[in-house]
């Protein structure tokens, strides 16, 4: 299932994907978490700027 996904996300002409993976602090612990999101290439700076 995993190949299907991956290669219809490199289709020719198709969007180009990027991973992000924030640091974010809880306010309840103290602790570090990571979220990941992926987004297209041409948005990473505008959701990294969140």
């Amino acid at each position: 299932m995993a190949k299907k996904v991956v290669a219809t996300l490199k289709k020719e002409g198709g969007v180009s994907y990027a991973k992000v993976i924030r640091a974010v602090k809880s306010p309840k612990t103290g602790a570090y978490t990571f979220r990941e999101e992926m987004v297209p290439s041409t948005e990473v700076m505008s959701t990294l700027n969140k």
